[in-house]
Parts: structure tokens; sequence; C-alpha cells
């Protein structure tokens, strides 16, 4: 700043600089030069630079809005897949099998001694051979039975076969159970005493209700596998003449469930906590009417399972009120070994014996977020996901020679040999 400018109470804009010092005497005639010069005072210097910073910080929220827009714009009308140019072609998708498995519509042809003809398709909806058979003969009625040419009689050459698919629907049949009680008729016409002797009886699936294995079973699959609630099950067992309300279903669910599936469950959790390796993840749920908490709030069901390591999966379930951390604390009080989760902080906070690894799939789908969103970002998002499809590449090459354990050893190696160079900036 020139002297001359010094000793004043004011600023001076000159061009885009703005100076300010405690004088200014010869400020015209110094600046003569200039486009522009305006003289200002500290306040409304304060208030330039308040502005400019509001500027700054609304410049950042426009940009941060159009971003959010892009990606909506992109989440509702654009497509949704994930997939990129550089994922493993040989890799099993799991997407568009309706494409991928469905019939051409141009039929190939074959052929054939003397003309041409379409090709039979192939199918891989073969029945299975352990389905009972119901086998019905057609035969000719006997006044057809005629030769048309000279009338003898005509006489089975051949036979065509076909078969199809016939579903009985559930049917409901009651079991019966006859015990029958004994005496000896000797020791009664003697005088002596008589013995009774009584035909052990089975228990009750639940004791002192009708229901029967075979029921519990259709009911817990109907909901739990097929998603049919219980007051449609009502209304399907009423239909076939049989009164069974959603209360005596639920008790007959619940109490099955604690006599008979619990104990499996503990086990089952026993030898999931043996595992080195674990995958888990939590999702929201509404339950109505729990007691201290609105319909609206939010419940959790956490989700425990093995790896992929293992020939005999486990898959466990539990039911939490909340997202605290001390729930999956609880329930791997017996692990020690690796736990593979999303990014939630809760999980950093379990114990050491437990050491807790990302989710490649969580930070991939950031990545193409922002190559989706973010214009300035999109190089280098597709940079980083075309790193992470060949880690991708890699690890499925490995797993394709799992049962090999050469060629396992080595792609292993060369897996751990890749990883620095893929993961470097």
């Amino acid at each position: 700043m020139p002297k001359n400018l010094e000793n004043t109470g004011f600023f001076v804009v000159r061009q885009r600089e703005i100076w300010y010092n405690l004088s200014i005497p010869n400020a015209n005639q110094t600046l003569q030069n200039s486009a522009e010069t305006v003289t200002i005072s500290r306040a409304e210097y304060n208030e330039y630079l308040t502005l400019k910073t509001q500027n700054v910080e609304l410049s950042r929220q426009v940009e941060w809005f159009l971003e959010q827009l892009r990606l909506a714009r992109q989440k509702r009308f654009g497509s949704s897949s994930e997939q990129s140019k550089y994922d493993n072609p040989n890799q099993p998708t799991l997407f568009n099998e309706a494409e991928l498995f469905g019939d051409e519509d141009v039929p190939e042809l074959t052929n054939v001694k003397g003309h041409v003809r379409k090709k039979r398709r192939e199918t891989k909806e073969n029945l299975p051979d352990n389905l009972p058979v119901e086998t019905t003969e057609h035969f000719l009625p006997e006044e057809e039975l005629s030769c048309p040419v000279c009338s003898d009689e005509l006489q089975i050459i051949g036979k065509t076969v076909q078969r199809r698919l016939k579903i009985i629907p559930a049917s409901a049949v009651i079991l019966e159970d006859i015990y029958y009680t004994y005496a000896c008729r000797t020791c009664e016409k003697t005088g002596t005493s008589v013995p009774v002797i009584r035909t052990p009886q089975r228990n009750n699936v639940i004791k002192g209700s009708f229901a029967s294995p075979e029921a519990v079973a259709h009911i817990i699959t109907q909901k739990f596998v097929l998603g049919v609630p219980l007051y449609r099950q009502e209304q399907a067992f009423l239909r076939q003449g049989i009164t069974l309300s959603r209360q005596t279903l639920s008790n007959w669910l619940l109490k099955s469930t604690e006599d008979w599936l619990a104990p499996i469950y503990h086990e089952l959790h026993t030898r999931l906590c043996a595992r080195q390796v674990l995958h888990e993840d939590e999702t929201t749920l509404q339950v109505l009417r729990e007691p201290g908490k609105p319909a609206q709030s939010k419940s959790y069901m956490w989700l425990y399972r093995t790896s992929g390591d293992t020939g005999q999966p486990i898959i466990l379930y539990e039911y939490q009120p909340d997202r605290k951390a001390c729930h999956p604390a609880e329930f791997l009080k017996g692990f020690s070994g690796y736990l593979h989760a999303d990014g939630y902080s809760g999980y950093h906070s379990l114990p050491s014996r437990i050491k807790v690894v990302g989710c490649w799939a969580h930070s991939r789908r950031d990545f193409v977020d922002a190559g989706k969103s973010l214009n300035a970002l999109k190089v280098w998002a597709d940079l980083l996901v075309a790193r992470i499809a060949e880690i991708y590449r890699l690890d499925y090459e490995r797993l394709a020679v799992m049962n090999e354990p050469a060629s396992f050893a080595a792609a292993q190696l060369k897996l751990e040999s890749a990883l620095p160079a893929l993961l470097v900036r």
C-alpha cells in the first residue's frame, strides 16, 4: 500500500483491491490513473467481508443442492444398476434373469433328411424323479380299432408319453390316536388284585392342544417363508371349514418356537460364534403395540451369518428395540475373529478380540453415486470403481479354485500382491 494512504479513517477500493489505513491525504492524486476509486467506511468494509463470506457459503450450499438434485434425478429416472464397464464379465449376475435365461424369439433350425424343421427347445425345468407318478393309458375305442384300408384289427406299434405337473392344494385330515387299556381277566375272576396297564401315549407338540407337528410347520412356513399373515391363514382355514382364530395360531407359533426351536437356535448360535469370519448387518422395522414405544418408532432386526468359507451356512436373526452397540457385543460374546460389517460406528466399540473389516459394496456404492452426481469428480470416481472391480475379479478367481489348495494359494498370493498397487492413491 502506498505510504501516502496512511493515517486516515477510510478504505480505498482500487479496481478489485480494497486498502485500509489510518490516513489518506493524497488518495485522489495517488490513484489518479486508476479505472475507478471508491472510498468506504470501516463499517462498510466489514459488511463487505461478511457478505463475501456468506456468498462463498451460499455457493457451496447451491453446489451441494445441485449434486443432490442430480443424484435424485438419477435414482428416479436413470438406471438403478451399479454395474460399470470395469466389472468382471465372467462374474455371475443377480439381475436381468429374464433376459439372460429367456428363450430367443427366433427358434433354431436343424437339418433333417429331406426337409428342415424347428429344433425342439431344451428346457432346464425337469420334473424331479422322486415325485409319485399317476399313469393313465389312453386307447382307441373298440369301434375304431379296424384298419380303414383292409378292415383288419389294428395293433399297437408305439406310444407317446406326455407328462404334466399336478399340484394338490393343502388338505387337512384328523389324526385320531386310540390308546387301549389292558387288564387281566384271570385275576379278575380269582378275586386277586387286577393289574391295569395303559398303552403309553406320546406327547403332543403343544401340551393340551390338538395341533400336530405338520400343522405347526405349515403355519410357520406360510407366515415366515411365504409371507402370509395369520389373518389370511385364518381365512384360508375357514374356507376349508376349519375354525382357527388368529389367537390360536399365534399361541401355536409362540409355544412351539419356545419349546422346540429355541434350543436349535442356541445350538446354531454356539456354532456360529466358533467361526473365524462372520457377517453382520441391521435393518429397521416397526413393531405394533410394543410396551413403552409408539408404533411409529424404529426397532431393529440384527442379522448374523457365517461367511462363504463354510459348507454349512448359518443365518441368525435377533430382534432388539434399538441400535445400541451393546447388542452385538452381547450376541458375539463368545466370538473371536473378523466381523464383516458396514460403516456403523457402533461396531468399532466392540472388544479388541473382534476385528471389524469394511464392506467393499458399501464403499463402491458411494463412489458410483459420486460419479453420477459430481461432474468434477467423475474421473476419480470411475477410477476407484475400476480398481474395486479389479479387486472383485481377483477375489472371484481365488474363490473359483477354493477346493484346489495349490491354485488357491497362488490366487491368494496374487490378490495380496496386487492390493497395495490398487489401494495406493
